[in-house]
């Protein structure tokens, strides 16, 4: 019996840079796809990950789009100088110029977690140049704050055992946790992305920094209402795909998006936070699908 193999997919190409952006040498990775005109995809990573948590979703589709990664201020392999101030305004000022650096005029957002609030800012900032939204858990409405969201953002340096309840969230355990709470098969979790990311955290000056970002987190939820405000005036495409189990951003905050974008394209997966961890199969088509409308 002769057996014919299937057609391999072959992986993009990827290059791994850096670029001086006011002091702070950011890390990117940067598809190089088959056209030099393909869409532009700016991946705006979460906590406590950074540019690699998209490293599949860049091999599956960085021949035909211009996909484009920065590790933030605080995170993966990006320096930053001393006294740098950590702020969700300093990052998204950060991924701001970084796109003026790399001459970028016109993009996609997929928007995760922190890449939410580093995200809308930039939209705020720069609506020209937002084709569109493929949103993963990127919380922008008080409805998707489950409620130990609720009390971990609340928290204030002042609080009393604040600071050890931050210090918690920077633990291996609690890394973890994160991969795989709200997942129905853990076994689909490959562990290098949490180890990767606790290396990370365990960096001299990044417990600083992510302690920073954590007691300013209050200051996304602030800006939900202007946020919304955005999404009604602009309407941009969008696309929501979401992993329904997520302790942080459970499902609510994938409907509540609706209120303000009814044609959002809408999709819930049975996983928690990282649903690109487990479900790329299923998401990767559709972001494929959505870009190739989007930019039509």
């Amino acid at each position: 019996m002769t057996v014919t193999p299937s057609p391999i997919a072959v992986p993009a190409r990827t290059a791994h840079r850096f670029i001086e952006v006011d002091q702070v040498k950011v890390f990117y990775r940067e598809s190089l796809p088959e056209r030099p005109d393909a869409p532009v995809v700016l991946l705006l990573h979460g906590f406590p990950s950074a540019s690699h948590q998209f490293r599949r979703l860049i091999d599956t589709l960085g021949h035909h789009y211009r996909l484009i990664a920065p590790d933030y201020p605080g995170f993966g392999h990006t320096r930053t100088p001393d006294g740098f101030v950590y702020s969700f305004e300093r990052l998204a000022d950060v991924v701001e110029r970084f796109t003026e650096r790399l001459g970028l005029t016109r993009f996609a957002m997929y928007l995760f977690d922190f890449g939410a609030p580093v995200g809308f800012r930039l939209a705020l900032r720069r609506p020209d140049r937002v084709a569109g939204l493929i949103v993963q858990n990127g919380n922008a409405y008080a409805e998707g704050l489950s409620e130990p969201a609720r009390k971990f953002t609340a928290l204030a340096p002042d609080t009393p055992g604040a600071d050890q309840a931050v210090l918690d969230m920077f633990t291996l355990d609690a890394t973890r946790a994160q991969y795989e709470g709200g997942t129905v098969d853990p076994e689909l979790i490959a562990p290098e992305g949490w180890l990767l990311d606790q290396h990370f955290l365990d960096q001299p000056g990044r417990k600083h920094a992510q302690r920073a970002l954590a007691y300013d987190y209050k200051s996304n939820i602030a800006a939900y209402p202007d946020w919304q405000a955005w999404l009604r005036k602009h309407r941009p495409p969008t696309l929501i795909t979401w992993g329904r189990g997520d302790p942080f951003f459970p499902e609510p905050g994938a409907l509540a998006y609706l209120s303000d974008l009814p044609d959002a394209e809408l999709h819930l997966f049975d996983t928690g936070h990282f649903a690109l961890e487990d479900h790329l199969p299923e998401i990767a088509p559709l972001v494929a699908d959505f870009l190739t409308r989007t930019w039509a």
